[in-house]
This record gives C-alpha cells, structure tokens and sequence, in this order.
C-alpha cells in the first residue's frame, strides 16, 4: 500500500465503511454476493449525513437563516431511492417547504462543476434568489473485495474517498452581510464523441462496477487546450491572455490527468498546488473535490492578503475544470473577488 500511495499522491482519504459496517454486514466481503440492497441502507443515510454536515457549516458561514435559502441543488452518484436525497437534506436543515429544488444524480467526477453551473443559472435568473449547492459522495456502492484476479482495484480503493462539500451561490450580495469569493462568470459543458466507454460504470446486484480506460488521461490530454480556449473566449477573456496569466481549480483525477494537463498548457510550477494538495489530503472524492481545491485556493489567498502579499491585478481571472463520463469536459470561467 505504500507503493500506491506514492503512486495515486494520496497520503490519507477517508470513507464511511467501517469494522462495526462489515460486522454487521459480512457479506460485503464476499466475491459475487447480491449486496446492493445492504450497500444502500449504509448509503443512502450517509451521504445526507455527510450533506447536512457540510451545509450546516457553510449556512453558518454564510450568516444567514436556513429559511434564506430559496434553491437547493443535490449532487451525488452514491444513493439510489425515491424521494432522493435531495428531500431529506432539506428537510434535516430546516428548509421552507417550497425551497426549489434539483437534484444531478451519476455525474461523476464532473459534477461538483455542473452543479455550479446550474446554481449559477438559477441565481442569475432568480432575483434575490440563494442557492444552497451540496456534494455528498461515498465509496461503498462500488467497494469490492480484495482479489488477486484484479490488482488494479487496489489503485481505486488507495485513490478514492468519500466526503461532502457545500457553497451557497447568488447574486448581487447584500452588502455588510454577504461576501463573495468567486464570481462564475461563465459556464460551458462539452462531451468528446465516440469516448462513452473510456468511463464505464454499471449497477448490478453487487453494487456499481467502475472501469476507467487507461488512455483516459490521454483523451483529456488531446482536447483540453482548445475547450480552455473555447470558455475563456466565449467569456470574454482574449486570444492573448496567457494560460499562465490565470489560477486553475482542477478536479484532480489523478496525478497523470495533472501531470498531462500542466504539460499540454504549459502551466507554470504551483498552478496545481491546490489540486495537488486536495488530492493529497482527501483522494478523488468525485462532485466533492472540485470545492476542496477552491477551499485551499481561498486560504492561499486570505493568507497572501493577510501578509501583505496580494496584488489586485494579480490572477483576477481563473478556470475550474472537472471531466467525468461522456467524457464529459465542465468548465467555468471564475473571476477572484
């Protein structure tokens, strides 16, 4: 395990599956048992745990009643039920009855993204509108036993965790009570024809089975300058800015979509270091990652104010990036505040 470690850059990652969790279900560690009735009754709990737990902190945070909160939007790929996840949040914190609400199931990786993209929409075009945006994700559904006939799922269970993250998204902040980090200036989604299979994920009576193509880094690799292109024109930002002129939120993959993504763009060394550390810190936690990466970038830039550090004219502009099945490439051009 210490060589995955220092393969995946994952120094610790957390989940939710744990010794009194296989006690009580011990079938979980049998190859080919029908375990996904037992996966959801530890899941479909958890992850509103999770969620609730990271909106209570950012609605605290943010300074303003729960009942403030107009729109929620409920990011995961880890339950399956009706009503989803997204009634139970609202509900456990308190939320008006007629709280509007959308929830993005089986996205993957990307999700954290879209799912800024659609708060970003709904509070443009909802005036005085607060969009609660939650992430909750968990391993268990695609936990499988240790077997010598598939050593690479060991590289999976060392590179992916489980967590939750939560942002509250609006417009036009009330000033002395609200206080904006970033600004979504624009969005834009894009899927790479004819690559539906690199990023496979099936459910069956065992659970979701995941396979990752190899040539997944690769795929990224080939077409990730001209979608970055493509966001930072359609933005407003000019041929001429350099990609260097900019910070970067990334979902981290992986270490070698990092490595190939700061090679093809040519990206300066640290440009990463949030998605670095994040992946570091916590794994790849899917639709969560993308807001621990912004999390590190908020603290880089309160400590570069604090010191004396900051420019104004300093890295205004940015992007965040995820990719997911599809291959689905998300994006969303971000102005520092």
């Amino acid at each position: 395990m210490n060589y995955l470690g220092k393969t995946t850059t994952v120094k610790r990652r957390f989940t939710v599956l744990s010794r009194e969790i296989l006690d009580k279900y011990p079938e979980l560690a049998t190859e080919g048992s029908p375990t996904i009735r037992q996966r959801l009754e530890i899941a479909n709990p958890a992850v509103v745990d999770m969620a609730a737990d990271a909106s209570l902190a950012c609605i605290n945070e943010w300074g303003r009643p729960a009942a403030d909160i107009t729109h929620l939007v409920y990011v995961s790929s880890s339950e399956i039920r009706l009503p989803g996840g997204d009634l139970h949040l609202a509900t456990r914190l308190g939320l008006r009855s007629d709280v509007g609400r959308v929830m993005l199931y089986f996205l993957g990786c990307y999700g954290g993204v879209t799912g800024l993209r659609v708060a970003k929409d709904i509070a443009e075009n909802n005036p005085g509108s607060r969009v609660l945006l939650a992430t909750s994700e968990t391993t268990i559904l695609g936990f499988r036993p240790p077997s010598k006939s598939r050593p690479y799922d060991l590289v999976g269970a060392a590179l992916f965790g489980d967590g939750a993250a939560a942002v509250v998204v609006g417009a036009d902040p009330v000033e002395g009570k609200e206080e904006g980090f970033m600004e979504l200036s624009y969005a834009v989604q894009e899927f790479l024809p004819g690559t539906h299979g690199v990023i496979d994920g099936r459910l069956s009576e065992e659970g979701i089975n995941f396979r990752l193509g190899r040539d997944l880094p690769e795929k990224i690799e080939g077409n990730i300058e001209e979608f970055c292109r493509k966001l930072m024109r359609i933005g407003g930002l000019g041929d001429g800015v350099g990609f260097n002129e900019l910070f970067w939120a990334v979902h981290p993959g992986g270490p070698a979509i990092l490595n190939r993504l700061e090679g093809t763009l040519g990206l300066e060394e640290g440009k990463l270091d949030c998605s670095r550390k994040a992946l570091m810190d916590y794994g790849n936690v899917s639709s969560n990652t993308i807001f621990y990466v912004m999390e590190y970038m908020r603290e880089e830039l309160m400590k570069k104010r604090k010191g004396g550090e900051y420019k104004e004219s300093e890295e205004e502009w940015g992007l965040g990036l995820a990719f997911g099945p599809g291959i689905t490439f998300e994006g969303v051009l971000l102005r520092s505040l």
